[in-house]
């Protein structure tokens, strides 16, 4: 009561915009879910259908596949582009031009992850890394990169890593930076090497900053679409979809509704319970 008497001006002026994201927010879920139960196609009556939509994410071959490759980005999307861009903000503390190389590695994150997608098509054909490789003796190592399983998602997040390791160097490099200088010089007098230093000191103090990093790449691993639809639209075969590309294949080029909204409500799920168990994690070790 005391907290809403001393800020109930302030939280009339929020109140109008909190109900109407609420409003819209609340009632797309309940509508989704709603959809998901049936077989509706877009244009005709929907009829119920219980859980079978639910059924076949769990039993068809594609969908399994495509579960797969979401829990494969998600793994692959929290170690590999964190953990670069980590090593990258220590590196670059140590050298000089710090600023140049900052931009460097931040400019593909400005470029959108369609304009990423086409320019690593380029990169994967024939006149990118196959002609190097070609010209460097190495013909054999050669691929159809974005037309092979599993070489095509392995493609894909190497174009994802490139844009995003950008961003999560500069967001370590301002923790880096914020960092008291005493437990380094203390640790320093009684002998502590680098590796130590590093362990001991530096990563507890980056807590907070790595907490932030690793819950944007979790959220944004689960929801990736726009770089697999532009480098390869989950072929050949679907076989490199995610959930997010299979929902919008199965929603908006097949018209199964239904499907499509089951699995929203998949992903959804799997996003929450991934960022409860994650921020409860982290909660309790703070």
């Amino acid at each position: 009561m005391n907290y809403i008497k001393k800020h109930g001006e302030a939280l009339l002026y929020v109140l109008p915009a909190a109900l109407i994201i609420a409003v819209f927010f609340i009632s797309s879920i309940l509508y989704t879910l709603v959809v998901s139960f049936t077989d509706w196609d877009g244009l005709t009556r929907s009829h119920w259908v219980g859980l079978k939509n639910y059924v076949e994410v769990f039993s068809d071959v594609t969908y399994i596949t495509s579960l797969k490759n979401t829990f494969m980005w998600v793994g692959l999307s929290l170690i590999l582009p964190v953990g670069l861009g980590l090593l990258l903000s220590i590196l670059l503390q140590q050298i000089k031009g710090q600023r140049l190389f900052k931009n460097l590695f931040y400019l593909p994150y400005a470029m959108s992850l369609t304009v990423v997608g086409v320019i690593w098509i380029f990169l994967f054909s024939s006149s990118g890394i196959n002609y190097l490789l070609t010209h460097m003796g190495l013909e054999s190592w050669t691929r159809d990169w974005l037309q092979t399983p599993h070489y095509n998602t392995v493609a894909m997040l190497i174009a994802s890593l490139w844009q995003g390791t950008g961003t999560n160097m500069l967001l370590f490099l301002v923790g880096l930076g914020s960092l008291p200088k005493d437990p380094f010089e203390a640790a320093a007098i009684d002998g502590a090497n680098r590796f130590q230093i590093f362990w001991r000191i530096t990563l507890p103090l980056l807590n907070p900053v790595t907490i932030v990093v690793l819950g944007l790449a979790l959220v944004n691993s689960f929801k990736t679409f726009d770089i697999i639809w532009v480098m390869t639209q989950g072929g050949p075969y679907r076989s490199s979809e995610t959930l997010a590309v299979t929902m919008y294949r199965e929603t908006f080029m097949l018209f199964h509704f239904g499907q499509g909204a089951a699995i929203s409500i998949l992903l959804t799920i799997l996003t929450v319970v991934a960022s409860w168990f994650y921020l409860r994690k982290t909660i309790v070790e703070e």
